[in-house]
């Protein structure tokens, strides 16, 4: 075996033994450095399931929103097609899929059949009266 070779097998040894050596030094660390490492990887898990429940929460908030809008929009379409009624007066916000009229109307006639026709949407759940009647005044 000549000089060269001698070299190139040390060298090869002593990389083979810092792998194993160093393979080891992981499996073989006190008890209390395996519990923190151990701990360390239960609240990375933690953290992913904290993070993944806000995701949850957050797209289901988005999607109640969205509900919400597609709520209002067809509830102002149904004011808006019913003849005789002055839509234009009739607010409508919606949360939760909870419907509010507010403004004003000429008769409770009005008033009642407004709440009529947002109790007759599909999606929601309860209609809040917030609207008034206008006082007729003759002189």
């Amino acid at each position: 075996m000549n000089f060269q070779s001698r070299y190139r097998l040390i060298f090869i040894g002593m990389m083979f033994t810092a792998a194993i050596a160093l393979a080891g030094c992981g499996q073989r660390g006190a008890p209390d450095q395996r519990s923190a490492n151990e701990s360390g990887g239960q609240k990375a898990a933690d953290t992913g399931a904290k993070l993944s429940q806000r995701a949850s929460d957050v797209t289901a908030k988005v999607g109640q929103a969205a509900d919400d809008t597609a709520i209002t929009a067809r509830v102002k379409a149904a004011l808006i097609a019913e003849p005789g009624l002055k839509s234009r007066q009739i607010d409508v916000e919606t949360k939760d899929a909870t419907v509010t009229l507010s403004g004003n109307v000429n008769s409770a006639d009005e008033r009642d059949r407004a709440k009529e026709l947002a109790g007759g949407i599909e999606g929601v759940k309860n209609v809040v009266d917030a609207m008034s009647v206008k006082s007729s005044t003759t002189g």
